[in-house]
């Protein structure tokens, strides 16, 4: 069976090629392949879950059309609209959550890139709550240049989020202001000071299993230290708004592909994961995810700390 001969080599320190990645597509809805990434995921990754909370610093009026988004400007959705987040609510945010003992805080901005008086407001913020707060910082603000993302580590950031969000071709028909490779170059220029890359991307935008797949290849290339993975929850107003949901199945498979292609990695419950019950989160921890964003999320509401510490509670991860 190829799905063990993959395991196995993963198992004994190989890698699997990119095409043999791809080729799983085809054993979704084979018991074997949520089998064998638990396995993979039992013996290769840490125990340790890792928790992070973001804050949404700037909200709407984004000039990107991604079809997905209730910040574009392109459609009507009527999400929240505001400049930068006041620092004092920034300060109290992240200090709610290092008590709650959560373990990193990303400020996150609509646009497609945060630059200038915006970007230095941001940096002092994010410096204050290193040195203050003493959670770790994040950010996710868009395709930057390299010295904006210099500011950003000269601030004491040390991780950078940015989404590929897509396989590339199929983000083609999703989004035509910016590009997968846009992405990838402010990735690499990241990287490059010394970030780690956080990368992931949205399922459950009309793509197919091969699709998630190609995506699952295409984050290989920036080699990112998690993934964050989002499970589309349609907003009324944009073209995705009547998108079909994705089943549970579906979702383990496509955890239990990336599982195969990123075997020590984090992978992390990012937005949407309502669509799954208790129990079946529960699955897919088992499956892939040691790691999540808690809390509230970008433009939908995510899950309580709490309620999260309680799911967790009931694996064999440790807070």
């Amino acid at each position: 069976m190829m799905i063990t001969s993959l395991k196995n080599i993963i198992l004994s320190g190989g890698s699997i090629s990119d095409e043999q990645v791809l080729a799983l597509a085809d054993y979704a809805g084979n018991p074997e392949l949520r089998e064998a990434a638990k396995e993979i995921t039992q013996k290769l990754t840490s125990s340790a879950f890792d928790s992070c909370s973001i804050i949404n610093a700037r909200s709407g009026r984004c000039g990107e059309n991604c079809k997905w988004c209730a910040q574009s400007s392109h459609y009507d959705t009527h999400c929240d609209v505001y400049d930068l987040v006041d620092e004092n609510e920034c300060m109290r945010a992240a200090k709610i959550n290092k008590d709650a003992g959560v373990r990193r805080f990303s400020m996150v901005a609509s646009g497609k890139a945060t630059r200038g008086v915006a970007l230095d407001k941001i940096c002092s913020m994010l410096r204050r709550i290193k040195d203050e707060v003493g959670i770790f910082t994040c950010a996710s603000l868009g395709l930057l240049s390299s010295d904006e993302l210099q500011k950003l580590w000269d601030a004491g950031v040390r991780r950078y989020h940015c989404n590929l969000e897509a396989a590339p071709e199929f983000f083609s028909t999703l989004c035509t202001t910016h590009t997968v490779e846009d992405k990838i170059q402010t990735i690499l220029a990241a990287k490059k000071i010394g970030f780690e890359i956080c990368s992931g991307g949205i399922i459950g935008m009309g793509e197919n299993m091969k699709q998630r797949a190609e995506l699952a290849v295409a984050l290989r290339r920036i080699d990112p230290v998690s993934i964050p993975v989002n499970i589309l929850c349609p907003i009324k107003g944009t073209p995705l708004e009547n998108a079909k949901p994705l089943s549970a199945d579906e979702i383990l498979d496509t955890l239990a592909i990336f599982r195969f292609a990123h075997p020590t990695l984090q992978i992390r419950f990012a937005g949407g994961r309502k669509h799954l019950t208790p129990d079946q989160q529960i699955e897919a921890m088992s499956i892939a995810v040691n790691g999540a964003i808690v809390g509230d999320l970008l433009t939908t509401v995510g899950s309580t700390i709490d309620s999260d510490r309680h799911l967790i509670e009931k694996t064999n991860l440790k807070w």
